[in-house]
């Protein structure tokens, strides 16, 4: 049988997160405040098993998603959260003190508008505004710069970005191959900006992204019984040489195949859940619980950026959950899922 020569991961269970940067001593305390203020686990749990969708909002009543009033349609909610999220993220940018960091957050925002507006072009369907706001691309200029098929006026990495992913769909006219294209500059352009800007944290935080994703990848490979051998992503912490080797055994040797690293547990739930539910429920809750886990690592951090960027992922998964929450009440949704979800 062949053998995987493993790397060395020389930490334990999350890797490391940098030192204290005392320019962020103010913008850190008001941080360690606003986090006091987010919803705990018991109250997610009391949403999902809350008897109506009224009944999760009277729980929600005494904090920033109280709807002030009867709530009239589920659309009056949406709008509550982009709220939210807007007054959130408008936070974020008054807090951060390099402007490179806040630019290499906002571009996920910006290889996620791009992955959308190529696969509608690919696809001859209209172009649209329906972006997200809170990339470095106004929405505006994705509808012009398509039309006039100029896009100089993108920042450079979402031109390559472009380039390779339209290339690959036209390969094969496979609409997954503009996913694994942008995927992949994407993972690119996170892993040298972070090394460029000398952020230990950020770069960290990219690798595990890499990782996870290569181990939903891998397991959803093996599910559809494809053999693709270069669809995982450069960079992480785990070798893709043994993701490779995943793909030629059975799911009982795959978390064996992970004992060494970090991710032990996640593929073992992740493999069991599936293995009996043919559901990727648990591991996507697994891989979520690892990646937040770790940028909790950074209330060890007294003064520095760490803090500000993890607070506003934390915070902006927490409006996810209330939204999902709300959106299974409002739906009738079986409590039973909600709680896979959440991993009860």
């Amino acid at each position: 049988m062949a053998t995987v020569q493993q790397a060395v991961i020389d930490f334990h269970r999350y890797p490391p997160i940098g030192t204290d940067d005392w320019r962020y001593g103010f913008a850190t305390g008001k941080i360690r405040c606003l986090e006091t203020t987010m919803l705990s686990r018991a109250t997610l749990l009391d949403l999902a098993n809350a008897e109506s969708f009224s009944a999760a909002m009277d729980l929600l009543s005494s904090t920033e998603y109280s709807a002030g009033g009867a709530v009239e349609s589920f659309a009056q909610i949406e709008e509550l959260l982009l709220q939210r999220r807007h007054e959130l993220r408008t936070l974020f940018i008054a807090l951060m003190q390099d402007p490179e960091l806040v630019e290499l957050l906002r571009a996920r925002h910006d290889f996620a508008n791009m992955r959308l507006a190529i696969r509608r072009v690919v696809t001859d369907r209209p172009i649209g505004l329906d972006y997200s706001d809170f990339g470095s691309v106004p929405a505006e200029e994705f509808e012009e710069a398509f039309e006039q098929e100029n896009y100089s006026r993108f920042p450079m990495y979402l031109q390559e970005a472009i380039e390779e992913a339209v290339l690959a769909y036209y390969e094969n006219k496979d609409i997954r191959s503009v996913d694994y294209a942008i995927d992949r500059c994407e993972a690119k352009y996170r892993i040298r900006t972070s090394e460029e800007l000398g952020s230990v944290f950020l770069l960290s935080f990219y690798r595990v992204r890499i990782d996870l994703t290569n181990i939903r990848t891998l397991l959803r490979l093996k599910a559809a019984e494809r053999d693709e051998r270069d669809l995982f992503l450069p960079g992480g912490f785990v070798e893709i040489e043994r993701l490779v080797h995943g793909l030629d055994l059975g799911y009982e040797g795959l978390a064996p195949l992970f004992f060494a690293t970090p991710y032990y547990e996640v593929v073992e739930g992740g493999v069991a859940y599936f293995t009996t539910e043919q559901s990727f429920l648990r591991l996507e809750r697994l891989c979520e619980e690892y990646l937040f886990g770790f940028l909790r690592t950074t209330r060890s951090i007294t003064a520095g950026p760490q803090p500000i960027i993890a607070y506003l992922l934390l915070k902006e998964n927490e409006i996810r959950m209330v939204r999902m929450l709300l959106s299974a009440k409002n739906n009738g949704m079986d409590a039973k899922l909600i709680l896979d979800r959440l991993g009860e």
